[in-house]
């Protein structure tokens, strides 16, 4: 089979190319490269471009045709939720355009197979301390989890004109690493900031610490991105059953974990003795959200099989190995 993923030198997608080639599938690659590298991806063939822009589908098109594409992963978009609530229209150009141009891509070349990355941000605030697929009504509060719940509509629309067969991954807190080589390159999740900060000497920061929590910090459920991988390897063996009685899924633990709870853990892992900083909450972040895992558990058989703190060991493992970013723990001390 080869499967094309969009977004595939990113931190999530590199490890899901990396989960692929470890099957034996042969992948293509489409990035535009703003926060991924092309070392990511192996021997996979690499297509530069925004999946977002003008043309995109009909390039798309060709690539899909050239190389004999049988599925589509679909990670290409914006992620940040407080960049999505200061930058709407960008964030509904980026994201909706983007998947316009897959889905026309696929109906023009005949591909059969999406598997795409949604978002536990569709849920906005759900009303339930651990979320199943469907909760109603689904009320996303910032414009990123909008986009994504557009997604699957658009997703879904496709299926019965175009036999288009669509997967939604909804997953929560994505951290953590496989090989250290796949280290997340962008500085925007969770513990890549903290240990960005402790690289400068700097106090890390907790955004908020007055929400309805009880140690006042957000609740998230924490996700090793290598789990997250097999999770789309096993979203693909799942579009070839005849019978799909669901066609969205969470990707979660099932296990909420605060960011005052995190940071303590790069205490223990890291071994440095720093003092962190409280800011002012981030727009659109909800207090919490944890996914229930029991229909990927029982349709698709995929578990997590990790945790939290084997997260922060294999982040930390990632960050030290790569020269960039190494921290010398006998030296480090902490700015005033």
């Amino acid at each position: 089979m080869t499967v094309l993923v969009t977004g595939g030198c990113g931190y999530i997608g590199a490890h899901v190319v990396h989960a692929l080639h470890e099957k034996g599938e042969n992948v293509v690659v489409v990035d535009d490269l703003s926060y991924g590298k092309p070392t990511r991806i192996g021997n996979s063939r690499l297509y530069g471009m925004d999946v977002a822009d003008p043309g995109a589908a009909e390039r798309l098109t060709q690539i899909m045709k050239d190389e004999n594409v049988d599925a589509v992963i679909h990670f290409a978009a914006r992620k940040q939720v407080g960049e999505s609530v200061e930058k709407p229209l960008w964030y509904y150009q980026q994201n909706i355009n983007g998947m316009l141009n897959v889905l026309t891509a696929m109906r023009d070349a005949g591909v059969k197979k999406l598997v795409f990355s949604s978002s536990a941000a569709t849920y906005g605030e759900p009303p339930v301390d651990v979320v199943p697929e469907d909760v109603v009504p689904m009320l996303p509060i910032n414009p990123y989890g909008q986009t994504k719940l557009f997604g699957e509509w658009m997703a879904r629309a496709c299926e019965q004109p175009f036999g288009i067969r669509f997967c939604g991954l909804r997953y929560f807190n994505v951290a953590g690493c496989g090989p250290v080589e796949l280290e997340d390159p962008a500085i925007l999740n969770l513990i890549p900031m903290l240990f960005d900060r402790l690289k400068q000497g700097k106090a890390p920061a907790i955004f908020g610490d007055d929400y309805p929590t009880p140690d006042g910090t957000c609740i998230r459920d924490y996700i090793h991105v290598s789990d997250l991988a097999d999770a789309h390897v096993a979203a693909l063996d799942y579009l070839d059953r005849d019978e799909r009685e669901y066609d969205v899924f969470n990707v979660g633990t099932g296990k909420g974990t605060s960011v005052r709870q995190i940071v303590d853990e790069v205490k223990k892992v890291t071994g440095l003795p720093f003092t962190e900083t409280v800011m002012a909450r981030r727009a659109g972040d909800p207090p919490q959200l944890i996914g229930d895992a029991t229909r990927i558990n029982t349709v698709m058989g995929w578990h997590a099989q990790y945790d939290v703190d084997d997260i922060v060991k294999s982040a930390w493992e990632a960050w030290q190995a790569n020269p960039e970013h190494h921290i010398d723990v006998a030296t480090w001390t902490q700015e005033d």
